[in-house]
């Protein structure tokens, strides 16, 4: 090989490999001092896109996790205010059977009717409950009703299956075919409550002016102060067909047995009926105990709601759009439920029969309440899963993003050693080349 000092080859290449080896050093350094394998598009451009897309995952997923423990905080606000009307509801009924029993004089009914009134008062605190700004349950975050809106639908299944609306009173069977026992010298009895009025009026079950009352005659309006058409027995033959729900869609029966349905005449809440009695007695006045057993067994089924758009609170859990949950939370206040008039007057437990109605009326509004209160624990119980299932969904996406982003210190701290060894190796052979280049200069002595 010629001895040359103008280009030094060997020189040049080992000063090339240095320069490798010591970019290989400060990538190791880099990944070291970061903990990371991808530093920038250039070390993985694929990896890093996909690495960039799942930590925008883990993010979202993170805002879905506090999404659901403010959803979750909402609605243990509005189930407090919910349980505490059950509790009044449950004293209100209490106050009721106390009214109704002639123990009392009609100055202790008033005594109670005071005490009635706050604690409906103290409802429409409670519907008026706000988390963030935002009441709960005063209805202006309901589910949609279509319009005109819902008509109140009373359901008695507890009549033999072949009842129909002209089945005289005294035809009456209950499930079992058994009779009810009632005779045409009897009297019914009836009443209900529409806009905080107590209605009730009695008629023979047979008379020669009536004839023998049947099913769709009670509300057919005898006796002038009766409110004829606020309600009715539905038309047709008795079957399993309720009516039609907030969103149109029509309402069977659970088990699909015929049943008697009587449904107010009106849409709304300002149609809405309340505590349904029918009771029967006998010519001296003793209480039919097991025909009023029967006839007393009416439940709501369908409430009155007003027509509204769908203003249902939506919480975001999902890092998808629409990937929600969506509660509506019903009316709770007291006009809603049946114990106040839309003008502001409350139920009237004065007498007697006035207290002995609101008993039912009373036990119709808890009915709401509790399905209500079942509302919101079921949201609340899936939100504790949903919670469950983001913080899980969020670790499995951690683990994924780690393996493909995050360096093995282990590996690349072997790595760094093995490009330090011959960063060193190199710059020892630079030293080398050049030594060789300056043996010429003995050949010039």
């Amino acid at each position: 090989m010629a001895m040359v000092i103008k280009n030094n080859k060997d020189s040049l290449n080992t000063v090339n490999t240095l320069n490798k080896n010591n970019k290989a050093k400060a990538k190791s350094m880099e990944k070291l001092s970061s903990g990371m394998r991808i530093n920038s598009a250039a070390d993985d451009a694929s990896g890093l896109s996909i690495s960039e897309r799942m930590r925008t995952q883990i993010r979202s997923l993170e805002q879905d996790n506090a999404n659901t423990q403010n959803g979750n905080s909402m609605m243990k606000v509005a189930e407090g205010a919910v349980a505490s009307t059950v509790d009044i509801l449950k004293t209100l009924k209490e106050k009721l059977i106390n009214a109704a029993n002639d123990t009392n004089t009609d100055a202790d009914r008033a005594t109670i009717q005071r005490e009635f009134d706050q604690m409906v008062d103290q409802i429409d605190d409670n519907a008026n409950v706000t988390y963030n700004g935002k009441v709960l349950l005063d209805g202006s975050h309901n589910s949609q009703v279509i319009k005109p809106g819902t008509k109140t639908a009373l359901v008695n299944e507890s009549f033999h299956e072949s009842t129909t609306r002209r089945t005289p009173l005294m035809d009456l069977k209950d499930h079992n075919g058994v009779s009810l026992g009632i005779h045409d010298s009897d009297y019914v009895t009836v009443s209900y409550v529409k806009q905080g009025s107590t209605h009730t009026e009695t008629f023979p079950v047979s008379s020669d002016d009536y004839g023998a009352l049947a099913l769709k005659d009670i509300f057919g309006g005898f006796g002038s102060d009766f409110g004829v058409g606020d309600i009715e027995l539905k038309k047709g033959a008795v079957s399993d067909y309720i009516g039609t729900d907030a969103n149109g869609n029509a309402v069977y029966t659970a088990d699909h047995r015929n049943a008697i349905v009587y449904e107010a005449s009106k849409p709304g809440v300002e149609g809405q009926i309340s505590g349904l009695t029918i009771s029967i007695t006998d010519r001296y006045g003793k209480i039919n105990k097991n025909a009023n057993a029967i006839l007393d067994n009416f439940t709501e089924v369908i409430r009155a709601e007003n027509p509204s758009p769908d203003n249902s609170i939506v919480l975001q859990i999902g890092t998808k759009a629409n990937q929600a949950i969506k509660i509506g939370l019903s009316d709770m206040r007291s006009t809603a439920l049946g114990l106040t008039a839309t003008d502001g007057s409350k139920l009237n437990i004065s007498t007697q029969a006035n207290a002995n109605a609101a008993i039912n009326v009373v036990e119709t509004a808890l009915q709401k309440v509790l399905d209500m209160q079942t509302e919101i624990g079921s949201v609340e119980m899936r939100l504790g899963f949903t919670s469950s299932n983001i913080v899980t969904s969020k670790e499995n996406t951690q683990s994924s993003e780690s393996v493909i982003r995050d360096t093995d210190m282990a590996a690349e701290m072997a790595e760094y050693t093995r490009n330090n060894v011959l960063e060193q190796a190199s710059q020892s052979m630079l030293a080398q080349a050049n030594q060789n280049s300056s043996a010429v200069l003995s050949l010039l002595q």
